[in-house]
């Protein structure tokens, strides 16, 4: 079992910053992939980042690549989302998820999830 918690949400205007962690419990941190996905009212849950367990490798989608940034420090069982220059449309509460057998850009293969954190960008 892995239990994870998302923190560091908030309202943050356009253009703005703002960096959301996932911090992990349970099982060896280093051998989980760790997305995040955001779901926005009305919406499904959406792909934003990913980063294998070791950090080497990271997946970003088209609408994020260049201004977010996943990261990972294994000796704190924590995983950043740094996210820069916001925009409106990235308001969407934010989940993380565990995965033991894919870095995945869809949910289905994150076995564990945290509660999720509000991410509101506004004027």
């Amino acid at each position: 079992q892995v239990q994870l918690v998302e923190t560091g949400g908030g309202l943050v205007q356009p253009g703005g910053s703002l960096r959301i962690s996932c911090v992990a419990s349970g099982r060896t941190f280093s051998d989980y992939h760790v997305g995040w996905f955001r779901q926005a009212p009305g919406k499904e849950r959406e792909f934003v980042a990913a980063i294998s367990g070791n950090g080497g490798l990271t997946r970003y989608t088209d609408s994020v690549r260049g201004r977010f940034t996943i990261s990972r420090d294994n000796g704190k069982n924590t995983v950043y989302l740094q996210m820069n220059n916001l925009k409106l449309e990235d308001t969407a509460v934010y989940y993380c998820g565990a995965s033991s057998v894919a870095l995945s850009t869809v949910p289905g293969p994150y076995r564990f999830w945290g509660q999720g954190t509000q991410v509101t960008v506004s004027s």
